[in-house]
């Protein structure tokens, strides 16, 4: 009976956390650059900030390839993570309460699928409950060159309330290596959130005293 009291008074916290701090939703899908989706879920873990993950089929091998990373050590970087398959998980709902969700990085076929409301997995799914509860979505496109379909594609993501923020490095802040690079890029996506986490160099923050 005692442990059945301490399992409910840890379920009733658990509510308490997530109704004052909803997770943001990572979405990593087959597109080059499967290392910035890794470096948000660092960065969101090293700063207690949840993380619900979903990676799509073609990620797998793109983390192998680019990253020598497994899916398995990157689902562990997430507070839960799902299968792409399983069209029921908690975020395929809008009840489910998110602070949104980004997808990074974010292939044309991914951004299509949401673009059009085709929504056979669960990347896509949780994409497009995100618009319709009128949450937060960034998609961080990373494709070149891009053709009109590819366009087209973007341009109706974006009348359907999302953000696409192509990863355009920043020299501003005189980045000295690939990773700079790639931490400014994550930070900028994460002010989409309002979420400052201090990774990011602004622009003229001394201007008042100059």
């Amino acid at each position: 009976m005692a442990r059945e009291t301490s399992r409910t008074g840890l379920e009733r916290e658990y509510l308490r956390f997530m109704a004052t701090h909803p997770p943001l939703v990572v979405g990593i899908s087959g597109a080059s650059g499967a290392i910035y989706g890794v470096r948000m879920l660092e960065v969101l873990k090293s700063h207690g900030i949840p993380a619900h993950l979903v990676i799509s089929k073609s990620a797998a091998q793109t983390l192998k390839e680019e990253a020598d990373l497994s899916v398995e050590k990157v689902r562990a970087l997430a507070d839960t993570s799902y299968q792409i398959t399983d069209v029921g998980a908690a975020i395929s709902s809008g009840s489910f309460k998110t602070r949104g969700m980004v997808v990074i990085p974010c292939s044309i076929r991914t951004i299509s699928d949401i673009a059009y409301c085709t929504t056979d997995n669960l990347l896509s799914r949780a994409a497009d409950v995100t618009l319709k509860e009128r949450r937060r979505l960034v998609l961080v496109v990373r494709e070149a060159p891009l053709h009109a379909g590819h366009l087209r594609s973007m341009l109706a993501a974006t009348e359907n309330g999302a953000i696409v923020v192509p990863p355009v490095p920043a020299f501003y802040p005189r980045p000295r290596t690939v990773d700079d690079i790639i931490t400014h890029t994550v930070g900028r996506c994460l002010d989409l959130f309002d979420i400052d986490l201090g990774l990011v160099k602004r622009w003229r923050t001394d201007v008042g005293g100059a």
